[in-house]
Order: C-alpha cells, then sequence, then structure tokens
C-alpha cells in the first residue's frame, strides 16, 4: 500500500492528516499504512539482511543524563497520547526520555484504523531543570519507552497511576492485584550462562494502536539483534490484575545456543532459606521466591529460588507444558519490613497457546550482594536449538497478579528451611 492509497483511506474514513495531532498534542510524522502480516515482512527482511545496532544521538551527553538527572525529566501528563478525551479512551500513553542507562532510541508510532503515524520527540514534552543535560541532545532524539496510565478520579499524574511499563532492551512489566511492580518479561532470551556473553535483544520500534473501548489496549514491535528478528503483538488487558496476550514471529540470523522463549526476569537476594549473617537489617529480600512449574503430563513442582555462589543453571524437561512462572508467595509485611512493599510484588505465569512441542523450563540463578541486580532468569528452551533461516511462531498469555492463576488443589510449598539438623543440646550433623 502506497502513501497515496493510505491518505485516500484516511479521508474515507473522516480522518485527517492532522487528526491525531488534535486528539494528542503532539508532533506526528507522515501516516503510513500499518498491519501485523506488514510488520513481520519487515521483520523477515530484517533478519535477511546483516544486522545494524541502533544509533546512540550524543552518548557524552547521554551519560551526563545519570540516575538523579534522568528522575527530574518529567514527561508533561496533559500531552498524554489519548489523554485528552479519557470518557472514550480510558488508558493514556506517557513516554520516558534517554539517559544513561537507557541510550537507545526507541520509535513511536500510533495507529489508527490501519494507519500508523511516528510520534516525533520534541524537548517540550517534558517538565526538565533549565540546567539539565538532555537540552543539549539533537531535534528528534527519541524516546527510551512508554508506559500505559489510568486516571484515578478524572486525574492523571506523571510517576502515579500507571499499569506497565516497556523500557530498556525488549524489557517490560506491569502491577498485579496489589498494585505493584516487581519482576520483568522479556521479548526473548538469548544464551544466558551458555558460557559466552548473553545477548540483549532491543525492541527497536513501536506501534501503538487507539483502543476502542475499555476492553483491551494492543501494542506491537519490531524486536531487532546479531541473531534474531521478531514481530510481536501484545493485546493487554486492565482487569483486576494484568493480562496479556502474546503473538511473536521470529526469524532467524545466527546460530543460538540457549534459546529462551517468554523468558521471565527476577531478583532474589536472601529469604529464610538461608539468610547470611549480618548481610542486611531486613529478614528477606526478593521480587520472587519460587518457580512453579504445570507440566504437560499435570506434574507440580515447586523450586525455591537460591542465590548461589557462583551461576547455576537448573532444567525441567517437558512437553508442551501447561505453565510456569516466578511467584511471589509470601505475603506477610513482617517478612520484609520495608516500605518497597516486597510483600505486594506480583507473580508472573506464562500460559503456552499451541503446541510447544518439547524442550524444558530453565532458571538461572546468578550470584548477587544487592537487591539492585536482577539474578534469576525463567525460559521455556525448545529441545531443538534453532538454526539460522529458521521461522517461529510462539503464543502464550502473562498473568500478572499476586497468585498462580490455576492454583493446584492440593497443599503446596509456602517457605523454605535450610541448615544442620539435630537436637537442641546435642552434637550437631555436618554437611547434611
Amino acid at each position: 500500500m502506497d502513501r497515496r492509497t493510505v491518505l485516500a483511506g484516511l479521508a474515507a474514513s473522516g480522518l485527517t492528516a492532522d487528526a491525531f495531532a488534535q486528539n494528542a498534542g503532539l508532533e506526528f510524522g507522515p501516516p503510513e499504512a500499518f498491519s501485523f502480516d506488514a510488520l513481520t515482512g519487515r521483520a523477515r527482511a530484517a533478519a535477511a539482511a546483516p544486522y545494524a545496532p541502533p544509533a546512540r544521538p550524543s552518548p557524552e551527553v547521554l551519560e551526563r543524563i545519570d540516575y538523579d538527572a534522568h528522575g527530574k525529566l518529567r514527561y508533561k501528563a496533559e500531552l498524554a497520547l489519548w489523554g485528552a478525551e479519557p470518557d472514550q479512551r480510558r488508558y493514556p500513553v506517557t513516554f520516558f526520555h534517554l539517559g544513561r542507562y537507557f541510550q537507545k532510541p526507541v520509535r513511536m508510532h500510533a495507529v489508527e484504523a490501519g494507519v500508523a503515524r511516528e510520534i516525533v520527540y520534541r524537548e517540550r514534552y517534558f517538565d526538565m531543570p533549565g540546567d539539565s543535560p538532555a537540552k543539549q541532545l539533537p531535534s528528534g532524539a527519541g524516546f527510551a519507552g512508554f508506559r500505559f496510565q489510568e486516571p484515578v478520579d478524572g486525574k492523571l499524574d506523571w510517576k502515579k497511576n500507571d499499569w506497565v511499563a516497556f523500557l530498556g532492551a525488549s524489557y517490560f512489566r506491569a502491577i498485579g492485584d496489589l498494585f505493584q511492580y516487581g519482576l520483568s518479561a522479556r521479548g526473548l532470551m538469548l544464551d544466558a550462562a551458555a558460557g559466552k556473553p548473553e545477548e540483549f535483544p532491543d525492541f527497536t520500534h513501536f506501534w501503538l494502536e487507539q483502543p476502542r473501548g475499555h476492553d483491551a489496549v494492543t501494542v506491537y514491535a519490531l524486536l531487532d539483534s546479531p541473531s534474531v528478528a521478531g514481530a510481536y503483538r501484545f493485546v493487554m488487558r486492565r482487569g483486576r490484575a494484568v493480562i496479556m496476550d502474546v503473538e511473536k514471529r521470529l526469524f532467524v540470523r545466527r546460530s543460538v545456543q540457549r534459546f529462551g522463549v517468554a523468558p521471565l526476569t527476577s531478583m532474589y537476594w536472601f529469604s529464610e532459606t538461608v539468610k547470611p549473617t549480618a548481610a542486611d537489617w531486613r529478614p528477606e529480600v526478593h521480587d520472587s521466591d519460587g518457580l512453579a512449574v504445570w507440566t504437560g503430563a499435570g506434574e507440580r513442582i515447586w523450586r525455591p529460588l537460591n542465590n548461589p555462589p557462583r551461576t547455576i543453571a537448573s532444567s525441567f524437561g517437558d512437553s508442551n507444558p501447561r505453565g510456569y512462572g516466578l511467584l511471589q508467595r509470601d505475603r506477610a509485611f513482617d517478612h520484609y519490613q520495608d516500605g518497597v512493599y516486597y510483600e505486594r510484588r506480583p507473580s508472573l505465569w506464562v500460559e503456552p497457546v499451541g503446541d510447544w512441542g518439547k524442550g524444558a523450563v530453565q532458571i538461572v540463578e546468578i550470584p548477587t550482594d544487592d537487591e539492585i541486580h536482577d539474578n534469576v532468569v525463567a525460559a521455556w528452551i525448545p529441545e531443538s536449538s534453532p538454526r539460522p533461516g529458521d521461522a517461529l511462531t510462539y503464543r502464550y498469555r502473562l498473568h500478572w497478579q499476586a497468585d498462580e492463576p490455576y492454583p493446584t488443589p492440593l497443599a503446596r510449598v509456602v517457605a523454605t528451611r535450610m541448615g544442620n539438623g539435630g537436637q537442641p543440646g546435642q552434637p550437631r550433623p555436618k554437611g547434611v
């Protein structure tokens, strides 16, 4: 479909070239036809060409936008995409700024009736101090990511009320029943703990489809990396928790040793399982406390998380799993005693759709000495590693909620203790 056809379609639908700007108060690029199939074709073509890494505008400036400086770059709520008509569009979108830790620009597009227009970055979209390094970035530098928000009492706050966010590489996260962020999901995991540097694919482009009603919002993404290109579709529903239906169409550039589908990333430092003496004043610090697996044969597996002395990988072989997830089962505040609310962190469950064949749920655990590091990743690893030229499609549903969506009717593990056994006052067995 060419530009002339697109413009004719806009006119026929009653939309004008300025309709997007009138709705959002933003600046937009020219209209282009858009569909998931067209995005799939783009990903296929990208995989057939040499990989070109995303450009970083003014890296020396971005390095100066550290954690504190980035926190002062506040997107203006009145310029939220779809925020001007909250009675018709329930979930406004606000954007994240580039900075030291998010240096790769991600191109954002709004979609209306099969027509997409790029949202052009402008400095004026953000409240920023007069001496902010961000003012030295070139015009149209780009965004780092975005988040969907929900008005509360008709008001939209730049730092509150968001329920899903995409930010950094292919990471995204959502809140659960308890209104708290925690662990993250990723678009793809490539060669984690495979004896070589892990590869982190990037979502380089997003297309945000204008919601029709209050049921769901749809996000499309283009993923790219040295080994894989892919087209993604996320249909997200905000109910008591957050449900995401994900479809990914992947095209392989080069061989991958550990190909992780539907990866989940979390943090586990310590808990009552094994608490190092005087490591921290709190009793427990973790976003998740265990991996749960529901196998294709109906078996239930619970694997407590661990902060190991060295990087380890554990594997649970299966065929067509019914689901798996990283869960936070301990919900008692006094077990954490921290105002960042670890007891409210969501659990995240992967529910496969269709035939996933043979493979394994694998979990990689990396040593950490602080809570600032995500040191746990779990994913489905197909039995056969993909080869260059392969085309793969996966569908699954992500449940971001307080507990797993299909709990066992039987007893389940809620806490684990490790240590020397024996009787008080008697010699204790060692190394058991």
